[in-house]
């Protein structure tokens, strides 16, 4: 059988793969190998300028313009080439110093230096590399905007909602007003925080040979600082340089990552869940779209199914995010080899996050509020005005406004009528009683409706 999106095992490479093109060339095998190639001309080319390595001389223009087209225009037929290197070595690594070898037999100039090709590397320091820049262009051109797009339409829905009463819910039972505005608001707030921790995350890299020492490094060359040379070639990369690690560097800079995309993931799953609340419950309504169907029998259906797909794949990315976070950080002495076959799984947990954005996305653009039906819960629960009315008969001295108050209300109906008796029948001033007048639960608001619009 073909492989095919229809004979994928995994979904982000079969029904889903349309949602996370953007990251297949970072992700993908193709990728791995192409931030492979442009670690090992980099490092080529970071020794040539660096005049205290003089048997590798300063390279001509036209053999840095060779260097920088194998980068460039790195393609899968190249991937490929890669591949059948690999077959024949059984290493992956090697296989990517034995293409670019015989890529730089093809230039004169090149093709004489091409033992300073790998040199005084282990494989750990062109995969970590690697690794490195694909969390980096991930993050930058991926993660980052899609977390900013989220915030930016829940900070629209907050704008625009601002002001529209609405039945708070706490354990589920009928609390204190507030604003549909603010609790978009609230989410935008909190997701803020976590994109800036995702943003700060610095992703480390290091080039320091096969235990972290540079023991072949000053063999071959001891009046050589290496440990400069390395950290500008890491720097120059756009990574943050690790001074001190074994054979790998040892990845808490992606548990950290990962920890932190998870807690933004966690947010966005809370916020799936109550808007699927609160469209059970007749607050949203959906907007329809031609030709879709909700069930397969019941006609009438809308369902959010936009919203349970954000929280299914929400799952599955924060388990492996998870899984990815315990596991990275740990290695039996100076390195086993489970970070590797771990590390290829990088790209699921942000393929898992992607699909859920873009149903979140999906399902917030479909949502219309039911002002009609909101009022109407609140118009039901006259109840929730005892709690301004108890704390102002604190302040005037009225002795057990709570009990008074619970005695009232606590599990019985009570309507408009049974609030202005007991404010007629309180003694406080009439200032005070005139603002206790004017109070209904659509306008027991506090300052909701000015904390929604979050700066």
């Amino acid at each position: 059988m073909e492989p095919s999106a229809l004979t994928a095992i995994a979904p982000v490479d079969g029904r889903y793969a349309d949602k996370v093109s953007e990251l297949r060339p970072i992700f993908s095998e193709y990728g791995l190998i192409r931030f492979r190639v442009e670690v090992e001309v980099r490092w080529f080319e970071a020794l040539a300028a660096d005049p205290a390595l003089p048997e590798l001389p300063a390279l001509s223009d036209d053999a840095r313009g060779f260097l920088d087209g194998l980068v460039r225009e790195f393609d899968t037929a190249a991937a490929e080439r890669v591949k059948a290197f690999e077959a024949t070595t059984n290493h992956d690594v090697k296989a990517v110093e034995y293409y670019l070898r015989e890529r730089f037999a093809e230039h004169a100039e090149l093709g004489r230096l091409r033992e300073f090709l790998h040199f005084a590397c282990t494989s750990e320091d062109i995969n970590n590399l690697a690794w490195g820049l694909a969390l980096v262009h991930a993050r930058a051109s991926v993660v980052l905007p899609w977390c900013d797009r989220i915030i930016d339409v829940l900070s629209g829905l907050a704008e625009a909602h601002a002001e529209q009463p609405m039945l708070a819910r706490t354990h589920g039972q009928a609390a204190t007003p507030t604003t549909l505005g603010k609790e978009f608001g609230n989410v935008v707030a909190r997701l803020r925080r976590q994109r800036h921790s995702i943003a700060g995350v610095e992703l480390l890299g290091k080039m320091n040979g096969a235990t972290g020492n540079y023991n072949a490094h000053l063999v071959a060359a001891p009046e050589i600082d290496w440990p400069r040379i390395a950290r500008g070639f890491v720097e120059d990369l756009g990574l943050c340089f690790n001074p001190m690690t074994t054979q790998i560097e040892p990845h808490d800079c992606i548990a950290e990552l990962f920890d932190a995309l998870a807690r933004f993931n966690t947010i966005l799953l809370d916020l799936a869940r109550d808007i699927w609340g609160y469209i059970s419950i007749g607050y949203f309504r959906q907007r329809t779209v031609a030709g879709e169907v909700g069930s397969s029998t019941m006609p009438h259906k809308v369902n959010p199914i936009d919203f349970e797909n954000a929280e299914g794949n929400i799952g599955i990315a924060n388990a492996l995010f998870d899984h990815l976070a315990a596991k990275l950080p740990v290695s039996r002495w100076q390195r086993d080899l489970t970070d590797s076959t771990v590390l290829r799984n990088l790209g699921v947990g942000v393929g898992h996050s992607l699909i859920a954005w873009r149903a979140l996305d999906k399902g917030l653009a479909k949502l219309e509020a039911a002002p009609q039906r909101i009022a109407e819960d609140l118009a039901a629960n006259w109840a929730v005005l005892a709690e301004p009315i108890q704390t102002v008969m604190r302040r005037y001295g009225i002795e057990n406004p709570y009990d008074t108050l619970k005695t009232l209300t606590r599990g019985k109906p009570v309507d408009r009528e049974t609030f202005r008796e007991l404010i007629e029948e309180i003694d406080v001033p009439e200032e005070a009683r005139a603002r206790l007048r004017s109070l209904s639960p659509e306008t027991y608001l506090g300052l909701a409706a000015v904390l929604a619009r979050v700066e």
